[in-house]
Order: structure tokens, then C-alpha cells, then sequence
């Protein structure tokens, strides 16, 4: 009996935390709380990709096969993995807006999209950048390159899809579905190299086995780097979600106006 009393609590337990979690679903109580956190976050974001970058580009030496150029990956390896970390919460956002219908979770997604869109598109860039000496060409149709620049569209195809339709419930609806078929090229864009042995594109600059990353002397950096960027996505993301928010907060009082006046 004392085993199942402690079972029955430990469930109730459990679904009171995942209820005190849904609430913050709530518009407002998110815009409190998002309000709260978000100079933490700001100061948080200051104090590691600032330091990160002038860390990586500043205060680590040449490489000895790739000179000056390799302090690109303070730059192109936080912002290639954000770009597919973001497109992931995207897809963890509109997958609860298509099960629980709620509305602070199809604004996140969009609020999210333009954001993931400039990373991949500073991705690609950086990624250019770095080919050109290291490959002898700007663009390859290497798996991974291509996996990215497939995303990149989706990531466009995703916004002009929210701009294309008028009622918000049915475009976040489209957006989400699409955004589950995009995944498919978010896990591409990740795991490309170990699907396909072939292509130009090295392997991952961070791995668990230490024979494989970078060394030490710009693995710290570029660690402090991407987790700058992680900071800077959550700054971002607030602050559109909340400004999402409050667009349509505006455009609710402008459709009761119009039915008053009419």
C-alpha cells in the first residue's frame, strides 16, 4: 500500500510540475516571465560570445595548414549549428501547437524562423569563405553544403508562408507541417558526413573523441563561441516572440473595433 501511495504521489507530482510548465503557455504569464529573464540572458550572452570571439580571433595562433583562415570557426561553427538547432525547436514548438493548440508556441516558431534563417545564410557564407582557399572553389555539391542550402530554402519558404495567408490559426497550421517535412534536411544538414563517406565537407569540429576535434588551444574558444550564439538565439527569440505577442494583441482590438464600428 505505501508503495503504491508513493507511486500515486510521485505521478501527481509529476503531472503538477508538467501543469505549472503549460501555464507559462499562457500569453501573459509568458510575457512576465520572459520580461524577468531576459536582461539575465542579455548579460549572459554579453559575457560569453564577446569574449568567445575576441578569445578565438584574437588570442589563438595560426594553424599550421590553414593559417589565419581557420579562425573562421568562431563564426561558422556556432552559427551552422544553431542554424539546425533552431529549425529542431521550431519543430518541438509546432508539434505542441498541433497537439495542445497553443498559441505562444506557433509564435515562438515563427518569431524563431528568421532568426534560424540568418544563421544558415551566415553559415553558408562563412562556409564559402573558408572553401575558397581550403577547396579551391566557393560551392560544391558536397552533401552537407547542399543539405544546408535546402534548409536555408525551407527556412524561406517557412516565413513567406506565414506572410502568404491571413488567418493566423490556418497558416500556423501549414507552417507547422511543413516544418515537420524540413526536418528531414535539418537532420541531413547534421549527420551528412557520417551518411555519406564522400564530399568535401571534414567532419564535426567538436566530437566527444578527442582524437577528432580541434585542438585545445581553439576548442575553448570556440566552445564560449557557440554557446554565445545559444545565448544570443534565446535573446533574440524573446524579444520576437514578445513582439509577436503583441502584434497580435493589436490586431484583436483592431478586428473588435472594426466589429463595433459596424
Amino acid at each position: 500500500m505505501s508503495q503504491m501511495k508513493t507511486n500515486g504521489t510521485q505521478t501527481r507530482s509529476f503531472g503538477q510540475r508538467m501543469n505549472a510548465l503549460w501555464e507559462y503557455a499562457n500569453p501573459v504569464k509568458f510575457m512576465a516571465l520572459s520580461g524577468k529573464v531576459l536582461p539575465w540572458i542579455v548579460g549572459l550572452c554579453a559575457l560569453t560570445l564577446i569574449p568567445g570571439l575576441i578569445w578565438g580571433f584574437f588570442f589563438t595562433p595560426e594553424a599550421a595548414n590553414f593559417g589565419n583562415s581557420v579562425k573562421i570557426i568562431y563564426v561558422h561553427v556556432p552559427s551552422a549549428t544553431m542554424a539546425i538547432n533552431i529549425w529542431v525547436m521550431m519543430l518541438v514548438t509546432s508539434l505542441i501547437w498541433l497537439i495542445r493548440r497553443h498559441h505562444v508556441s506557433a509564435l515562438a516558431a515563427k518569431a524563431a524562423a528568421l532568426i534560424g534563417m540568418t544563421m544558415t545564410l551566415i553559415a553558408l557564407i562563412t562556409g564559402a569563405v573558408w572553401g575558397q582557399p581550403m577547396w579551391g572553389t566557393y560551392w560544391a555539391w558536397d552533401p552537407r553544403l547542399t543539405s544546408f542550402l535546402i534548409l536555408f530554402l525551407f527556412y524561406l519558404g517557412y516565413m513567406a508562408l506565414w506572410a502568404a495567408i491571413e488567418n493566423p490559426d490556418t497558416a500556423a497550421d501549414l507552417t507547422s507541417v511543413l516544418c515537420v517535412v524540413g526536418s528531414v534536411f535539418a537532420l541531413l544538414s547534421r549527420y551528412a558526413v557520417n551518411f555519406w563517406n564522400q564530399g568535401l565537407h571534414q567532419g564535426a569540429s567538436l566530437s566527444m573523441d578527442k582524437e577528432e576535434h580541434v585542438s585545445n588551444v581553439y576548442w575553448q574558444p570556440l566552445v564560449m563561441a557557440i554557446i554565445g550564439f545559444g545565448l544570443l538565439f534565446v535573446t533574440l527569440l524573446l524579444i520576437r516572440t514578445r513582439t509577436e505577442i503583441r502584434r497580435r494583441r493589436l490586431h484583436a482590438l483592431m478586428a473588435r473595433e472594426r466589429m463595433s464600428d459596424a
